[in-house]
């Protein structure tokens, strides 16, 4: 279904992608609220995101954001109904797309706006210490000043009675070097009849931050969301204020981005596919893409001075350009990762003991998926064939055409084989890039027109499509940013992922996976 055919009033057309795709919003009333997302969901669209926003002092507006044929739909809704507890309220869209839940519940923690009618209303970010009428997006909060308990810290849990059933809990602090968050396994033997996660533990107030900085360093801010996923969130930021502002960025820079993001993809992937072995209990798998992982992110340093490829993209373009001395370079290192990596793949084939592991374990159907809103590589190990370079293609994706990589076994070892493809795609993509990388600068210079704005930016980062919407003030400051990481949709999954599964195959469905904790607890 395409966004004009819902008619709406007072529709406007965002600043158009350079692709082929574009955005819309819309303000709506409760009732169109309501009827839009059911017939999003009769139409295949997706949701995207929900978040709210403090226009005024005590004037809330709450968004979601659609995935259409077309492109993006933004919805507003004045958030101006007063429900049973005094507070502020919207209808609830966990009803349609059970992917909100959590949303609406960060919302809530964040605002104190609720999702009127929504059945758990529990809260996520806040731990129990923050003060009752302590909301941190509201321009004002009494209870800045005072942050004791305001609640009871053990979070209710839903339980699993039966014989022989007790409870595992697992974090949220972890035996390695990883990002907190709490499990709670509910199991007979070593069989899980449930699962339940608790995360927000690494709630660092990043949209709190935006509201601070300006606009023109936010890409900076936007690259520290998530270490792995930088060149993905500074490029779905760059894209936001660029269509937020009407700015059109150089043919070089358009292609220089991609060759980033398919470099972020191929290190991500290289990097869990040696977990994976590893978790298997291959230590040899580990060993050999961590070396090639290595080898990757050296690259990275010699061609664009940061392993991770921080703060390189910047708003109208690239902040560094590509020597063209580094071009033969990393073309040999293409062949030699093609090879390298279709030899491993060829050893995790062969090894009978991964193989045991991997098939039939941590199985996500394409019900689950298509009920979660599942999307990203994860989606698509399930069958679900969302891609944002292939249906919405933004620049230069439109010219160098992805091909979609699934599969739709949706167990441990689709997800292996859909990394392998895609690091074989990627390479594809890298080829065709740098032999035909247009020339020219690398940057336009941005320019705030005077007037208040909005803009959207949509990624396909390595887990998953990454969003970003701004709103600008008059002056050019931030009003709002709201990012949006792919694992809001993917945690959940997770949790049906491992139901019929022992508790010691979790550690490898659960790196399978490889999901967010910081990018998702904004």
């Amino acid at each position: 279904m395409r966004i004009n055919a819902f008619g709406f009033p007072g529709l406007v057309r965002l600043s158009a992608f350079a692709g082929k795709s574009s955005a819309f919003r819309a303000r709506v009333d409760a009732h169109t609220w309501t009827r839009t997302a059911g017939t999003v969901r009769d139409a295949g669209g997706r949701l995207i995101s929900v978040w709210g926003t403090e226009e005024a002092a005590d004037r809330f507006v709450i968004s979601a954001a659609y995935a259409l044929e077309d492109g993006i739909l933004w919805l507003q809704l004045p958030a101006d109904d007063r429900h049973e507890s005094g507070g502020y309220g919207y209808p609830d869209l966990s009803a349609v797309f059970p992917c909100a839940t959590r949303m609406q519940r960060a919302v809530y923690d964040l605002l104190g706006l609720r999702a009127i009618g929504a059945e758990d209303t529990r809260p996520w970010l806040n731990h129990g210490n923050w003060a009752a009428d302590y909301h941190p997006l509201r321009k004002r909060s009494s209870g800045t000043e005072r942050f004791e308990p305001s609640q009871d810290a053990d979070y209710p849990f839903v339980p699993v009675a039966g014989d022989g059933v007790h409870e595992i809990a697992v974090g949220p602090i972890h035996a390695g070097v990883i990002e907190p968050g709490h499990f709670r396994f509910s199991v007979v033997g070593e069989k899980v009849l449930r699962l339940e996660e608790r995360l927000g533990y690494a709630h660092r107030g990043i949209e709190k931050l935006f509201q601070r900085t300006p606009w023109l360093l936010g890409q900076r801010l936007a690259a520290r969301i998530a270490g792995d996923s930088t060149v993905a969130f500074s490029w779905a930021y760059c894209m936001a204020v660029e269509r937020a502002f009407e700015v059109r960025i150089p043919p070089r820079a358009q292609w220089l981005r991609a060759l980033l993001l398919e470099r972020e993809r191929i290190a991500n992937h290289l990097g869990d596919l040696g977990a994976l072995g590893n978790d298997a209990g291959f230590a040899y798998g580990l060993a050999a893409f961590s070396r090639l992982k290595e080898d990757w992110l050296r690259v990275n340093d010699q061609c664009f001075g940061h392993r991770y490829l921080m703060d390189r993209i910047a708003p109208g373009g690239m902040a560094t350009d590509l020597d063209p001395r580094c071009i033969p370079a990393m073309l040999t290192q293409c062949e030699q990762i093609d090879a390298e990596v279709r030899a491993m793949q060829a050893i995790y084939d062969d090894q009978s003991g991964l193989q045991d592991r991997f098939a039939g374990a941590g199985i996500v159907s394409a019900k689950v998926a298509e009920h979660f809103g599942v999307c990203g590589l994860v989606g698509r190990a399930s069958g679900r064939k969302i891609d944002v370079r292939v249906d919405h293609p933004y620049a230069p994706y439109h010219e160098v055409q992805v091909r979609a990589v699934s599969d739709d076994r949706g167990d441990v070892a689709a997800r292996v084989a859909v990394r392998f493809n895609e690091i074989y795609e990627s390479l594809r993509l890298l080829r065709a890039l740098l032999s035909d990388l247009p020339g020219g600068h690398v940057v336009t210079p941005v320019e705030h027109a005077g007037a208040p704005s909005c803009g959207v930016g949509w990624i396909e980062g390595w887990r998953g499509d990454v969003f970003i919407a701004v709103e600008t003030g008059a002056d050019g400051t931030l009003l709002r940013c709201h990012c949006h990481d792919p694992s809001w949709h993917n945690w959940p999954a997770l949790e049906h992922a491992i139901i019929g599964n022992i508790v010691a195959d979790f550690p490898l469905i659960n790196k399978s996976f490889n999901l967010n904790y910081a990018g998702h607890d904004l």
